[in-house]
């Protein structure tokens, strides 16, 4: 299901594009296009390619699905409500005894940073928790634990904390908490469900890793 969604937001990006190169193209031979008809302006979209809306990942290439990407490989997904593609790369994780004036009810914070992009005509956001979307943390021994538990939701990250629609062509960073154990704490999978029900997976390093590790230590400070 997903893969057709993807596909037939890639359709709609395409034909988005056309109609604007046929606007700009009559502008620029003095002709009237049709947004010029409705507005007195040209068109203008920053909407992707069909080629950058195709779907990344094991189950893109015919790999077994929801085998677990590497931590900091991009994947597509359908956005909120099946509306758009999102694309999401995993890019730090930290691991961390408290964030601010918060300690960790179970023991340890695990922090990841997540770049989003909606590379669609339309705006991209995450499914919600409440609609059966979100994330979870999957231990090695495969417990799973979603994102905001215990302790996790009262830890603000003011830079990562974004939320919402994104609009098409831009990105956004954003983070996730989880309140582990210091067993489940030893790296494992980050698992996003979209609107489809279709999940992406992640391994996660057993230690601080990525560029923005530094700046996250900087945001846990009280």
């Amino acid at each position: 299901m997903r893969k057709n969604l993807l596909a037939a937001a890639a359709v709609a990006t395409a034909v988005g594009c056309l109609a604007l190169t046929a606007c700009n193209d009559d502008a620029k031979s003095g002709g009237t296009g049709p947004s010029q008809l409705t507005s007195g302006k040209p068109a203008s979209s920053p909407a992707t390619s069909p080629a950058a809306a195709r779907p990344t990942g094991p189950t893109a290439s015919g790999g077994p699905k929801g085998a677990a990407l590497a931590f900091g490989e991009p994947s597509r997904t359908v956005g909120a409500g099946t509306v758009g593609i999102l694309e999401i790369t995993p890019t730090t994780v930290v691991y961390a005894k408290e964030g601010g004036r918060t300690v960790p009810q179970h023991g340890t914070f695990a922090v990841v940073t997540l770049l989003e992009k909606s590379l669609s005509a339309n705006p991209a956001d995450e499914e919600v928790p409440a609609k059966g979307g979100g994330w979870r943390w999957v231990a090695a021994d495969g417990q799973s634990v979603p994102a905001g538990n215990g302790n996790a939701a009262k830890v603000v990250l003011e830079k990562y904390r974004n939320s919402g629609g994104i609009a098409p062509g831009a990105s956004q960073v954003r983070a996730k908490v989880f309140d582990l154990t210091p067993v489940q704490a030893r790296g494992g999978t980050i698992v996003y469900t979209d609107g489809t029900k279709s999940d992406d997976r992640w391994k996660v390093p057993a230690v601080d890793s990525g560029p923005q590790v530094a700046e996250v230590k900087q945001q846990l400070k009280p």
